[in-house]
This record gives structure tokens, sequence and C-alpha cells, in this order.
């Protein structure tokens, strides 16, 4: 049962990947919804700012303390968790060992989505509004920005790998803090890049399939494929 923090983090590493805790339900596979403390009472505390009954504060938590978990827009254009052994099953699921250019070469990225793409790779990490500045987009262009933002994820392309207090032209902090993205080859070590490397993109997604039904065997079919494809 899932009661704080470290509790959380043992139940996401046992289970492998999980929709993000508290979001909508996807008929897959989240935490707190088919297993984990899903039907008691848990202590748990929303929007509180305690980091460790907060889970809220736990998706950038996991960024900050940890290198095995990745955050991030990642199942059914919704945010969600998948661990450092799981990872290289996605990326052999989603990326078929393509990279960005190649995909963008192949007509199936979009424009909006390599300039975004490219101001990240550029500068190793960029925070949200910095990657607006950068690439381009203005106000008017949200709709487009956040289309292509949510497509890079989905691709496991880019992802989340932190947050960034914002500050004034004098140094003062000000606002809400911003969300920082990097290009997925930034966040892993290169170890996780190999083992998707030797996975045949079916194999892998019958694995993750296989994960799925062991954690919900009540999972069906069309939303298991979405949420292994993206």
């Amino acid at each position: 049962m899932i009661r704080n923090y470290a509790d959380f983090i043992a139940a996401l590493l046992e289970a492998g990947f999980s929709g993000a805790i508290g979001g909508k339900d996807d008929g897959v596979f989240a935490l707190f919804r088919y297993g984990w403390g899903a039907d008691a009472e848990t202590g748990i505390e929303w929007h509180t700012g305690n980091p460790d009954t907060d889970p809220w504060e736990w998706r950038t938590r996991v960024l900050d303390e940890r290198d095995d978990i990745a955050y991030g827009k990642v199942f059914s254009k919704k945010a969600g968790y998948i661990t450092k052994e799981w990872y290289p099953y996605f990326l052999a699921a989603r990326r078929g060992g393509k990279s960005f250019y190649d995909e963008y070469a192949d007509g199936t990225a979009s424009h909006f989505a390599k300039r975004i793409y490219d101001a990240v790779a550029d500068n190793g990490s960029l925070p949200l509004d910095e990657i607006k500045r950068r690439a381009g987009f203005y106000r008017a262009d949200k709709a487009k920005f956040d289309a292509a933002l949510n497509e890079l994820q989905m691709k496991l392309y880019l992802t989340m790998c932190g947050k960034e207090t914002k500050l004034s032209q004098t140094g003062g902090e000000y606002g809400w803090s911003s969300t920082v993205f990097c290009t997925v080859e930034t966040f892993w070590p290169p170890e996780v890049f190999a083992k998707a490397a030797e996975m045949d993109g079916d194999e892998a997604a019958e694995k993750i399939k296989e994960r799925i039904l062991a954690l919900n065997p009540s999972a069906v079919e069309k939303k298991i494929q979405k949420f292994i494809g993206g």
C-alpha cells in the first residue's frame, strides 16, 4: 500500500511503469487504481506541498533525486512514469531504432516538433518558456506548441528533467517554476539505448503487453495497444 513517497518509489520500481497518480483512468494501469492502495485510506494528501505525502510533489522529486525513473506525457497524451528497466522496451516499440531526424526526413515528425527539438538539442536542456522563445513560438501559437511538445514526449524524443525558478531581468524570482526538458539521449545513459537496439519492436511491445496484463488482467486490447504505442 502506498502511504508516502518511499512506498510510491518501491511500488513504481516493482510495476515498471504507471499512468500518473491522480490522473484520468486510462483503463490500462496506474498506481492507486489497480492494486497498491486503490481502495484504502492511505494518508495521501494532495496539494499540501508535503514532499512525503503529496503525489503532486513526487513528479519533480523523482527527477531531482533519482536517475532510474522518467516522467512526462508518455501515455495517450497524459503524464506517466517509466522506470529505467522498462524504458528500453518502450524505446524499441515506439522508435524502432530511429532518431528524431530520421523521422523528420521520413515526414512522420512535424516542422513544429523540429523547431522545439532543435532548440533543446542545441542547448542540452531548456525550461519551457525558453524553449518557446528560442524556437520562435508566440502566444498565438500555443496550440501548435503544445501539440508538438506532446508529440516529442510521446515518441520518446524529449522528456521532463526537472524544474527551474523563473528570474526577472534584475535577478529576482517570480511566478511559477518552469518545467525543464532535455532530449531522452541526455536523460538516460548509453546502456538504455544499447538495450533497446537489441530488441525487435514487436517483441518489445509484446513484453510490455504481458506486463500490463500481469498488473491489470482486465485491460482491453485496444487500450493496451494505445498505451504501448503512444
